[in-house]
């Protein structure tokens, strides 16, 4: 049994995507909707100049601050302030708070238990509060980018005031929303999570913009060949620890009672429980990032049209220099709200006392351990402690090189964030195309069993 299917994985290459219609009908879906959001990410808002925008956004040096860690993840959406500016932090930081609404008050903790139903209800909420979070951020994106460059004698806005504020709040909802919707067609048709896939498509995108200003930079000498090199070599080895970490896991070993064989003997079943190191993935970050996204570039976008002499202004000033990407207070909250969110998402993805439970009814149970309460008090011991190792890991993947991208001014795409993000959800995705091939190869194996069933 081990040997047909060490036989069936060994065949799973290349020449199988021909007979796998559906998976290639997904890849294709996927690589469609992606090249969409590539589109939307160059359609300019209506009534803003594009090329006095982007002389600005040069001239003012942003992409190097919370702006550039928010275009970044927009894949540039930001800089060319398009239907899709906000990307779908939005809507991430609104699943944030439902999230932990629903863990904390009494009304949304019973809608989550009634299973598919109460789900739909919190993904509608979510839904509700991304349109107000993009109301208030497309608010004050407009209402900074009438100002934006005032200083400089140009104005990025054709015709300013509430008519414009409006429409670019209209569209801006429009563009989040029409994402959130891209997304969930490629997690139901396509392959890998859409939400992430479309950060990962932003982040990649930055790639050859940043590969070829190295490069040529290097070329006219104001680059040293050396500090390329050793951005070469610490962004493979952030990937290969990145890569080693996420497949960590700590197996449990689980026995179930003995059963009787056909020879008469008697044979105890053994499984294992895996316990990822990381169980929360690529989540801790995201959700980091988001919640300081939100008030940043809502402070970032005002300051620009309030004056720095009231006490307003000066404590908005204030707060933008304070939290700025790459300050000591940015980096120790970043670093908390990882640390923070890792054991959150574990604790809402993994719960001890249901899966004690299964091992209960299934008649497994792990040696040394009373199945029941112990055996759920013993899995959150053993979680809780590989959970803190994962979250110190992620912290210093994502913290470490933040810091040092902030000090020597690189560009924010060798982030351990983004490269965490990528490698994440590239692996996922790989993961997810070898299971619809094994999938396959398993179809086309029943089917020649009836087949030749049916000869006999």
């Amino acid at each position: 049994m081990a040997s047909r299917a060490d036989n069936i994985a060994s065949s799973l290459s290349f020449s199988n995507f021909g007979k796998a219609t559906e998976l290639r009908q997904r890849i294709l879906f996927t690589i469609g909707a992606l090249i969409v959001f590539r589109f939307l990410s160059f359609v300019p808002l209506p009534g803003v100049n594009p090329l006095i925008l982007e002389t600005l956004y040069d001239a003012q040096d942003l992409g190097e601050g919370i702006i550039g860690l928010f275009n970044t993840f927009s894949g540039g959406s930001l800089e060319r302030m398009s239907l899709i500016a906000l990307g779908v932090m939005p809507y991430i930081t609104a699943s944030i708070v439902v999230q932990l609404a629903s863990s904390l008050h009494p009304t949304l903790m019973a809608i989550k238990k009634e299973g598919e139903a109460g789900r739909k209800k919190l993904n509608q909420y979510t839904r509700y509060g991304t349109v107000f979070l993009c109301a208030i951020q497309g608010w004050f994106l407009a209402s900074g980018l009438e100002s934006f460059g005032a200083q400089s004698g140009m104005q990025a806005v054709v015709d300013p005031g509430y008519t414009f504020r409006v429409i670019a709040v209209i569209n801006l909802i429009g563009g989040t929303m029409f994402l959130l919707w891209l997304g969930e067609q490629i997690t139901s048709r396509g392959i890998g999570n859409g939400v992430s896939l479309i950060i990962m498509a932003g982040i990649v995108a930055q790639f050859p913009t940043f590969a070829s200003n190295l490069f040529e930079g290097g070329r006219t000498g104001s680059i040293s060949s050396v500090l390329i090199a050793g951005l070469v070599i610490m962004v493979i080895v952030l990937i290969l620890i990145i890569c080693f970490f996420e497949r960590a896991q700590r197996r449990l070993l689980v026995q179930y009672p003995k059963r009787a064989t056909q020879r008469g003997g008697m044979q105890a079943d053994r499984s294992h429980l895996p316990l990822k190191l990381n169980t929360a993935g690529v989540i801790p970050p995201i959700f980091a990032s988001s919640l300081l996204l939100l008030p940043l570039t809502i402070t970032q976008f005002a300051g620009n049209s309030i004056d720095t002499g009231t006490g307003w202004g000066s404590f908005v000033q204030s707060l933008n220099q304070y939290l700025a990407h790459g300050q000591p207070l940015y980096m120790l909250l970043y670093g908390a709200g990882i640390m923070f969110f890792c054991f959150f998402y574990t604790a809402v993805v993994f719960n001890p006392e249901e899966k004690a439970e299964e091992l209960k009814k299934g008649g497994g149970f792990i040696p040394g351990i009373r199945p029941g309460k112990r055996t759920a008090d013993y899995l959150d011991y053993v979680l809780t402690r590989i959970t803190m190792v994962g979250a110190i890991y992620l912290t210093a993947v994502c913290v470490i090189p933040e810091y040092g991208i902030a000090q020597t001014g690189l560009p924010l795409f060798l982030g351990g964030t983004s490269l965490l993000i990528v490698v994440n959800v590239t692996v996922d995705t790989i993961s997810q195309i070898q299971s619809h091939l094994l999938a396959h190869q398993y179809g086309d194996l029943i089917k020649k069993a009836k087949l030749k069933g049916r000869s006999r």
